[in-house]
Protein backbone atom coordinates (compact mmCIF):
# COMPACT_ATOMS: atom_id res chain seq x y z
CA UNK A 1 0.00 0.00 0.00
CA UNK A 2 1.45 3.46 -1.03
CA UNK A 3 1.78 6.22 1.42
CA UNK A 4 -0.59 9.34 0.56
CA UNK A 5 -0.84 12.30 2.08
CA UNK A 6 -3.74 14.40 1.83
CA UNK A 7 -5.30 17.23 3.39
CA UNK A 8 -8.43 17.81 4.48
CA UNK A 9 -10.08 20.83 5.90
CA UNK A 10 -13.59 20.75 7.96
CA UNK A 11 -15.39 23.60 9.20
CA UNK A 12 -16.47 24.87 12.05
CA UNK A 13 -19.62 23.77 13.34
CA UNK A 14 -22.59 26.78 14.15
CA UNK A 15 -21.93 30.30 13.84
CA UNK A 16 -18.86 30.58 16.56
CA UNK A 17 -15.44 29.56 15.86
CA UNK A 18 -14.65 27.58 18.80
CA UNK A 19 -11.10 25.60 19.08
CA UNK A 20 -11.49 22.27 18.36
CA UNK A 21 -10.86 19.35 20.65
CA UNK A 22 -9.45 16.52 19.99
CA UNK A 23 -10.36 12.90 21.05
CA UNK A 24 -9.79 12.09 24.80
CA UNK A 25 -6.96 9.64 23.67
CA UNK A 26 -5.51 12.32 22.27
CA UNK A 27 -3.58 15.44 23.56
CA UNK A 28 -2.99 17.90 21.09
CA UNK A 29 -0.10 20.04 22.17
CA UNK A 30 -1.15 23.61 21.58
CA UNK A 31 1.33 26.73 21.61
CA UNK A 32 -0.34 30.29 21.12
CA UNK A 33 -3.35 29.33 19.36
CA UNK A 34 -1.57 26.41 17.04
CA UNK A 35 -2.20 22.79 17.92
CA UNK A 36 -0.62 19.45 16.88
CA UNK A 37 -2.26 15.91 18.07
CA UNK A 38 0.19 13.33 19.49
CA UNK A 39 -0.72 11.73 16.50
CA UNK A 40 0.63 13.86 14.13
CA UNK A 41 3.76 14.73 16.02
CA UNK A 42 4.84 11.15 16.12
CA UNK A 43 4.06 10.53 11.79
CA UNK A 44 5.99 14.19 11.47
CA UNK A 45 9.54 12.91 13.10
CA UNK A 46 8.98 9.71 11.41
CA UNK A 47 8.73 11.26 7.93
CA UNK A 48 11.38 13.88 8.71
CA UNK A 49 14.00 11.08 9.07
CA UNK A 50 12.78 9.91 6.42
CA UNK A 51 13.46 12.89 4.62
CA UNK A 52 16.35 13.41 6.46
CA UNK A 53 15.12 16.96 7.92
CA UNK A 54 17.50 17.72 11.22
CA UNK A 55 15.35 17.89 13.76
CA UNK A 56 17.57 20.79 15.75
CA UNK A 57 17.71 22.89 12.32
CA UNK A 58 14.41 22.21 10.10
CA UNK A 59 10.70 21.37 10.61
CA UNK A 60 7.93 21.41 9.14
CA UNK A 61 6.29 24.38 7.00
CA UNK A 62 2.56 24.77 7.32
CA UNK A 63 1.29 27.62 5.13
CA UNK A 64 -1.99 28.95 3.03
CA UNK A 65 -1.70 29.77 -0.69
CA UNK A 66 -3.92 31.29 -3.20
CA UNK A 67 -5.89 29.31 -5.56
CA UNK A 68 -7.68 25.72 -5.33
CA UNK A 69 -11.54 25.20 -5.94
CA UNK A 70 -12.65 27.54 -2.93
CA UNK A 71 -10.33 29.85 -3.31
CA UNK A 72 -7.47 28.91 -0.79
CA UNK A 73 -4.96 25.75 -0.18
CA UNK A 74 -3.31 24.23 2.42
CA UNK A 75 0.23 23.90 2.08
CA UNK A 76 2.44 21.37 4.32
CA UNK A 77 6.57 20.59 3.36
CA UNK A 78 9.75 20.34 5.03
CA UNK A 79 12.10 23.37 5.49
CA UNK A 80 15.94 22.98 6.36
CA UNK A 81 15.40 26.34 8.66
CA UNK A 82 13.06 28.75 9.44
CA UNK A 83 12.52 31.99 7.17
CA UNK A 84 13.12 35.10 8.99
CA UNK A 85 9.63 36.39 9.80
CA UNK A 86 8.10 33.05 10.50
CA UNK A 87 6.53 31.98 13.71
CA UNK A 88 8.37 29.14 14.95
CA UNK A 89 6.08 26.41 17.21
CA UNK A 90 7.93 23.53 19.08
CA UNK A 91 5.93 20.40 20.28
CA UNK A 92 7.79 17.82 22.09
CA UNK A 93 10.87 18.38 19.99
CA UNK A 94 8.99 18.72 16.44
CA UNK A 95 9.35 22.48 15.01
CA UNK A 96 6.48 23.84 13.03
CA UNK A 97 7.30 27.08 11.01
CA UNK A 98 4.18 29.33 9.56
CA UNK A 99 4.82 32.48 7.96
CA UNK A 100 2.49 35.53 9.05
CA UNK A 101 0.11 35.53 5.95
CA UNK A 102 -0.42 31.75 6.36
CA UNK A 103 -0.72 32.75 10.33
CA UNK A 104 -3.89 34.70 9.95
CA UNK A 105 -6.00 31.80 8.35
CA UNK A 106 -3.99 28.91 10.61
CA UNK A 107 -4.69 30.54 14.06
CA UNK A 108 -6.81 28.08 16.23
CA UNK A 109 -6.37 25.10 13.91
CA UNK A 110 -5.42 21.61 14.73
CA UNK A 111 -3.04 19.79 12.95
CA UNK A 112 -3.86 15.36 12.99
CA UNK A 113 -2.91 12.67 11.31
CA UNK A 114 -5.54 9.57 10.46
CA UNK A 115 -5.01 6.58 9.50
CA UNK A 116 -7.67 3.85 8.34
CA UNK A 117 -8.21 1.06 5.85
CA UNK A 118 -9.82 4.03 3.71
CA UNK A 119 -6.79 6.75 3.79
CA UNK A 120 -3.93 7.92 5.79
CA UNK A 121 -2.58 11.81 5.96
CA UNK A 122 -2.92 14.89 7.84
CA UNK A 123 -6.08 16.42 8.57
CA UNK A 124 -6.28 20.81 9.01
CA UNK A 125 -8.64 21.14 11.27
CA UNK A 126 -9.76 24.93 10.95
CA UNK A 127 -12.46 26.83 12.76
CA UNK A 128 -11.08 29.65 10.32
CA UNK A 129 -12.81 27.63 7.09
CA UNK A 130 -16.19 28.58 5.99
CA UNK A 131 -16.21 26.49 3.09
CA UNK A 132 -14.19 23.20 2.13
CA UNK A 133 -14.42 21.66 -1.63
CA UNK A 134 -14.31 17.98 -2.12
CA UNK A 135 -11.23 17.56 -3.13
CA UNK A 136 -10.24 18.34 0.73
CA UNK A 137 -7.19 20.63 0.64
CA UNK A 138 -9.38 23.78 -0.66
CA UNK A 139 -11.18 26.17 1.85
CA UNK A 140 -11.79 29.70 2.18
Amino acid sequence: MANMVSIESKPAEGASAAPPQAPPQQSPASVQGLQVTDRAIKRIRVAMAKEGVSPEEGGLRLGVLGGGCSGLSYSIKFDTRPRERDRIYDFDGVRVFVDPKSFLYLHGMTLDYEETLMRQGFNFINPNSKHSCGCGSSFS
